[in-house]
């Protein structure tokens, strides 16, 4: 006799459309690899339950001081504060449009998809530079090197129980109700900031791997240990009879940026074309609506960069508002003035410099300057740009939107004018501290020490930077074929206008 052999009946599967609302996740989650057993959904429950135990290990060791714990006005003056950090670094994050449109439109239309791909990338390398190492190096609590650079370890401690501490009342009358974050987050696109700048001035011939590269380096390391100097109480501050001043960092983010991309573009050399037996030749660029939104949009943004600066919603702000406009507005018009007499008619592109020139001129002082001082020292610096781009070009320097005369020596010069004719604050009728003004050449002499300081330091960093980059990967300019044909396509394989592009 045979045995037959059966074997035995499946449990009908079940389909999600069938179950239960109770029964579905459970369903969701055995249809999952190495989910289908009890012990393993045994082992996924724990998550959670250890996500919560760290949590309140997390919060007991941070116990302290909380928002609740402040009275009325502490908790509104705290929120005020982060408040309006928050909003002015928006404003300064923002500003890598204007960045971006200007240099875009002040350049040829075959590099435009470059130009925009690299402001917008730029700032994401720098922030992350900065997050990791940099905001230490230049904030850290200890300082290898006293005076000279710092060091606080690596990223950034978020712990927010010094600032509502100091909210409310418990610490020293030195101390800053700023969460952590949000200070990170300022000081960050200020970074991102002095990185952008470089772009435009190695602009149409730079290799992007190389540039990005080089922009790490400037934000995680050459820019906040010389921003370090003076904005973390650095040797500028006690060298001599009286302090460095720099606001909101004419020296320390523009002329660093300036210096930085100087270097750049004379390693580089001119573009193809640019000079011929020593003359420039004018390379227009593709599209001047861009240029003047890129503008206006960096104007609007220095109402984070320079208010931004007071670190606090106080009755200060809007004074720093009209310092920084009427700045603007004095380079605007001194640039156009000059323009329109040496070239025979009013050039747009001065236009957009000396607005951009006359606010690079006040940044160092728009705390420390008369509504009159600001208005000239901007009319000035709109002088100075157009001097300075002509020199450049004199010079055979290929700087295809005058970004160094901009950023570079007008951020010298905003440095130097608060030892011309500067003031000791903001309040009415506050001493003059400038030469001009009855403050005696200290304040002059240290002007003069740190810019020079900036300029050396950032000059010969760069210098080794740039070098040792182009030795790793055979340098840092494109291939003569490629700067024709267009870095759009050489460097991104795309271009920005293709239904313009010719066919053949």
């Amino acid at each position: 006799m045979t045995t037959a052999l059966h074997s035995q009946p499946r449990s009908k599967r079940s389909r999600l459309q069938e179950v239960s609302l109770l029964e579905g996740p459970m369903l969701l989650l055995r249809s999952i690899r190495g989910l289908r057993t009890n012990q393993s959904l045994v082992w996924l429950a724990t998550v959670p339950i250890a996500l919560f135990g760290l949590s309140i290990f997390t919060f007991a060791a941070k116990a302290g001081t909380s928002l609740s714990d402040l009275t009325g006005p502490q908790a509104a003056s705290f929120l005020a504060d982060n408040l309006w950090l928050f909003v002015a670094t928006i404003l300064v994050i923002f500003m890598n449009a204007g960045f971006a449109m200007v240099e875009a439109g002040m350049c040829r239309s075959k590099n435009a998809v470059n130009i925009l791909a690299k402001n917008l990338f730029v700032f994401a390398l720098a922030v992350t530079a900065y997050w990791v190492v940099g905001y230490n190096l230049m904030y850290g609590g200890s300082a290898p090197i006293d005076g000279v650079f710092y060091w606080g370890g690596f990223f950034v401690d978020p712990d927010p129980s010094a600032a509502l501490e100091c909210a409310a009342g418990l610490a020293g009358d030195d101390c800053v109700q700023l969460v952590p974050s949000v200070d990170f987050l300022f000081q960050a696109a200020f970074a991102g900031t002095a990185a952008t700048i470089v772009s435009g001035l190695v602009a149409e011939r730079v290799k992007f791997g190389e540039f990005v590269i080089f922009a790490i380096v400037l934000s995680g390391i050459i820019y906040p240990i010389s921003g370090s100097w003076e904005w973390n109480g650095g040797w500028l501050n006690t060298v001599g009879k009286v302090e460095f001043i720099d606001f909101a960092g004419s020296s320390i983010v523009h002329s660093v940026g300036g210096w930085a991309g100087l270097v750049g573009a004379m390693l580089l050399g001119p573009r193809i074309g640019k000079y011929l037996d020593g003359k420039p030749q004018a390379m227009p660029g593709h599209s001047m609506a861009l240029a003047t939104l890129g503008a206006l949009i960096l104007w609007i943004g220095w109402y984070g960069f320079n208010p931004g600066s007071e670190l606090a919603m106080d009755e200060y702000v809007a004074y720093v508002a009209v310092t920084t406009t009427l700045a603007a507005a004095g380079g605007a018009i001194a640039a156009t003035i000059l323009s329109t007499l040496t070239a025979g008619k009013p050039d747009l592109t001065m236009i957009i410099n000396g607005i951009l020139a006359g606010l690079v001129s006040i940044t160092a002082g728009c705390g420390n300057m008369g509504f009159v001082g600001a208005w000239v020292a901007g009319a000035v610096g709109g002088i100075i740009v157009v001097f300075s781009v002509a020199a450049l070009d004199a010079a055979e320097i290929d700087d295809p939107v005058g970004a160094f005369s901009v950023h570079g020596v007008c951020g010298v010069w905003g440095t130097v004018v608060i030892g011309l004719w500067g003031v000791e604050s903001m309040d009415p009728g506050a001493a003059g501290i400038g030469l001009f003004n009855g403050g005696g050449i200290d304040q002059l002499g240290i002007q003069a020490l740190g810019a020079g300081a900036y300029a050396i330091w950032t000059i010969v960093t760069c210098w080794v930077a740039w070098s040792i980059i182009g030795g790793l990967f055979g340098g840092i300019r494109v291939s003569e074929e490629e700067e024709t044909q267009g870095l759009d396509i050489g460097e991104h394989g795309m271009e920005a206008y293709p239904e313009f592009a010719s066919t053949k």
